[in-house]
């Protein structure tokens, strides 16, 4: 056990497996964000308390006291929260079982103190720019304190869609198993293996429902090409007064049921991320809940509509794969073909020379087949995956030189999207044409492509961060 723990996990952007992830045989293609979540915890003064703190919202603070038999007994009644009350209770049930009551008794003599905190990407900062009288540009953005509150409750607050809750929950428990010693680190892949199965359980138990786990899966392994566990393994254990043992056997790195696949995934070199809020809001659940009565009500026509978007999905990923071995084999004509094509328009493309511009307008044709098969399955199932306005706007980015690819991210819906440049100049003309933009408020996010998943950073590193240490 240490005196001060820290644990962060990213967010996530599906590019590729809207929907079809919910189905093991199909894959998504997940790429996580820059945009962290950061766990703190420290001891305090107060034996068998636990204190947690989320200060950028407003009644944020929760305190529990842990009972003889390792429950948890909330102080403060004025509020609660579900996913950190979740984790806590089912982690430290774990815990004891995993290491025995000494162990855990040890480290709750002093207390915890736990600080959640998430970049400000992962909630919309247009009140905070509108008090400041600032415009919704990304220099603004940048001008914002980090960690800075949104002033609002957690449930008021308007999220941008980067997979907060997911984030939230694996960086706490990451926290937990390592300041209770239950790990000795973040970045073994044994490690990586106990906090996926713990967040896993723990989010969908949180929600409700035990979803497609991708979100989950990007905080712990960062971007990667993703296929789904079983869900039958945690329907034994979705309940509040489940068996110790039971829940340990299940959540263990042992155990062979646990069948997610996780294969390594980068953007090729050159390639970035460029992320937008819409202040629209879809409602993730219902979006899903409908293309799944679609599917069950019509399961011939969704089926060959399925097994064409994993075709198309799957080339998609290939060429990434293409691009990614050219530029290993052929890094000066790679590079040279990528600053061309920058500056060119998609279609123009075909006027340079080589298998890098092939490649790349393959990617961008596969991917604007996987777009076209989404709007039909908006359309079969009634569903706004890629609404009309959304459409407009997304090709108004594909006028822009060295855009690849723009697209909805996830289920889809009204809230954001994504847009995959080959230059900052790119990444610039992409988020003036936003500001532009007058039939949707669009504002850009800061988050950019960052592969990496859990860890456990120094104070130092992160700016802003210190202010939370006690």
């Amino acid at each position: 056990m240490t005196s001060c723990t820290i644990t962060s996990a990213p967010g996530k952007v599906l590019v590729t497996g809207g929907y079809l992830v919910l189905e093991q045989a199909f894959w998504g293609c997940v790429v996580s964000t820059s945009s962290r979540f950061y766990t703190i915890i420290q001891a305090q003064s107060k034996p068998n308390h636990i204190s947690v703190h989320s200060p950028q919202f407003e009644q944020a603070d929760w305190t529990y006291v842990v009972t003889d038999d390792f429950k948890l007994k909330a102080v403060t009644l004025d509020s609660a929260n579900k996913f950190v009350e979740t984790a806590l209770s089912f982690t430290l049930q774990l815990m004891v079982e995993k290491q025995g009551v000494g162990k855990v008794q040890e480290v709750l003599k002093t207390g915890l103190d736990i600080t959640i905190v998430g970049d400000n990407d992962f909630y919309s900062q247009r009140p905070q720019l509108q008090a400041k009288n600032l415009s919704n540009t990304a220099e603004a953005l940048a001008s914002l304190d980090p960690f800075c509150s949104t002033h609002a409750t957690l449930a008021t607050v308007h999220k941008t869609g980067l997979g907060s809750s997911a984030a939230l929950i694996t960086s706490l428990v990451a926290g937990l198993l390592l300041h209770f010693g239950m790990i000795e680190d973040v970045t073994s892949e044994m490690s990586k293996r106990w906090i996926h199965n713990v967040a896993q359980f723990i989010h969908c138990f949180a929600q409700g429902k035990v979803g497609s786990g991708f979100d989950v899966s990007s905080a712990v392994w960062g971007s990667h090409l993703y296929k789904r566990f079983n869900p039958a393994i945690l329907k034994p254990i979705m309940d509040e007064q489940v068996d110790s043992k039971l829940l340990l056997d299940t959540l263990h790195v042992d155990n062979t049921e646990w069948d997610n696949q996780v294969v390594p995934f980068n953007l090729p070199p050159g390639f970035d991320l460029v992320l937008a809020d819409i202040d629209a809001g879809s409602h993730t659940p219902t979006l899903v809940s409908k293309v799944l009565n679609w599917k069950k009500t019509k399961p011939e026509e969704a089926s060959l509509l399925w097994t064409e978007l994993n075709e198309c999905n799957s080339k998609v990923e290939a060429r990434f794969r293409n691009l990614i071995r050219l530029s290993e084999q052929s890094p000066e004509e790679y590079k040279s073909t990528i600053e061309l094509c920058s500056s060119r328009l998609f279609y123009q493309w075909s006027s340079a020379e080589g298998q890098v511009a092939v490649e790349l307008l393959d990617l961008h044709d596969e991917f604007d087949r996987v777009r076209s098969l989404l709007r039909k399955m908006g359309e079969l199932s009634d569903v706004p995956i890629e609404p009309k306005e959304q459409t407009q706007l997304l090709e108004a980015c594909m006028q822009v030189p060295g855009v690849v690819m723009a697209g909805v991210p996830g289920a889809g819906g009204y809230d954001a999207i994504f847009c995959i440049v080959i230059s900052e100049r790119a990444k610039r003309d992409v988020r003036a044409l936003w500001k532009s933009w007058k039939e949707l408020s669009v504002g850009p996010l800061l988050s950019e492509a960052d592969s990496n998943g859990i860890t456990s950073p120094q104070t130092n590193q992160i700016p802003g961060l210190s202010r939370f240490i006690l």
